[in-house]
């Protein structure tokens, strides 16, 4: 066996070993379960250079960089068009905009309707950082972007934890750090594709042909703003509420169908990460009667720091403890569902399942969680009365 990438087993997907292979034989490609995995395409021309492990977070327990909170706040855009068009605060695509002003290319995230995927691109102005708006709730394609990357410009590179992580070693290895600049957010995991190409089939009936698709939208108030959207060319939309029981975000959130590396692997949650800024959702109580979106902002770095300090005229800052900003947070990796196996097991089927089938599994894995949630809530009771 090489003394490559092909050792690593879980892959977290980044694809910056794609990068960094000056054979470029290292292409990421859909596995049998949905998730992009490198693959050598020509082994026998593997020079055994390790490049590929060297920039690999896979390949190492620790962090690349670890600092602990410089900064800690609950903020948003002070454009409102900005915070209503993004999934929380819009605060995320503010620093990006400030930094094209400031000469920065931005990697960042675009749907792709025609290859149904997730993918990270290169924007170089604000019309281009437009399609970015928005979580994209799937494992993105990063192969075409990370090699427009090079070491003499000045990039904000915005991805998963894991992504970001690799992304620094490689800028540490190629001696070029301080051209970029790192930004992460709060990751719960990514799903499989067979899931997400499933649900499509599922929602195709109902539309014409496809021609967006969001994963959140605030029509009900940033708090139940976990919907769907779907829309044709005929502007036919489908709006889809996990409060409504979304098939999408409920075998998604409910781990049904995530990738190995994120249930077994992850090591970036909460407070860890390799990042220079950290954004999310502000979901605790203290902002939980705000319809408009509220950001978590956290700056790991004097750079993450002084880029939040200029932003005075762009966003609105409220200084609070980690704890305030990221209370509903996941403090430790996702789990597996009771029922993940069955779920798999029709996700590589050949046969074609109806809506109502899938609905009937989460049915079912929510009553098998009853038990313990009638045991937490008790458990609060008590804890309340002592």
């Amino acid at each position: 066996m090489k003394n490559n990438v092909s050792i690593i087993k879980d892959c977290y997907g980044c694809g910056v070993c794609t990068k960094v292979c000056g054979k470029k034989i290292i292409h990421m490609t859909l596995d049998v379960k949905g998730f992009y995995k490198p693959v050598i395409n020509h082994p026998e021309e593997c020079i055994e250079c390790r490049l590929c492990l060297d920039v690999c977070a896979c390949n190492h327990q620790d962090l690349s960089f670890n600092g602990n909170p410089l900064a800690t706040m609950a903020t948003w855009s002070n454009n409102s068009y900005t915070r209503e068009s993004c999934s929380s605060g819009g605060v995320g695509y503010e620093i990006a905009k400030t930094l094209l002003e400031r000469g920065y290319k931005v990697a960042a995230v675009r749907y792709n309707i025609e290859k149904q995927r997730a993918e990270h691109y290169i924007a170089h102005n604000e019309e281009e950082l437009q399609v970015s708006k928005g979580s994209k709730y799937l494992q993105s394609f990063t192969e075409d972007c990370w090699r427009e990357i090079n070491r003499k410009d000045k990039f904000l590179v915005v991805g998963t934890p894991c992504q970001i992580d690799s992304m620094r070693r490689y800028a540490q290895k190629m001696k070029c750090e301080e051209n970029f600049i790192f930004m992460d957010f709060f990751c719960h995991g990514v799903p499989s594709y067979l899931m997400w190409k499933e649900y499509l089939r599922l929602q195709q009936p109902k539309l014409g042909e496809i021609s967006n698709v969001a994963w959140r939208n605030k029509k009900y108030g940033w708090h139940d703003s976990w919907c769907m959207t779907i829309s044709d060319s005929d502007n036919k939309t489908i709006l889809s509420r996990l409060s409504g029981g979304d098939m999408f975000y409920r075998m998604f959130l409910g781990d049904f169908c995530s990738n190995v590396a994120c249930q077994k692997k992850c090591k970036y949650k909460y407070l860890s990460s390799a990042a220079d800024i950290r954004i999310g959702d502000c979901w605790g109580r203290k902002f939980q009667n705000n319809h408009e979106g509220v950001s978590s902002l956290v700056a790991f770095t004097e750079k993450g720091e002084n880029i939040i300090d200029s932003l005075d005229t762009q966003i609105t800052k409220e200084y609070y403890p980690m704890d305030v900003i990221a209370e509903y947070q996941m403090r430790k990796n996702a789990g597996r569902a009771y029922l993940a196996k069955i779920a798999w097991k029709m996700l590589l089927s050949s046969k074609s399942y109806k809506e109502s089938t899938w609905k009937k599994l989460i049915i079912t894995e929510a009553v098998l969680h009853l038990p313990e949630r009638v045991l937490n809530k008790l458990c609060k009771i008590i804890k309340g009365k002592n």
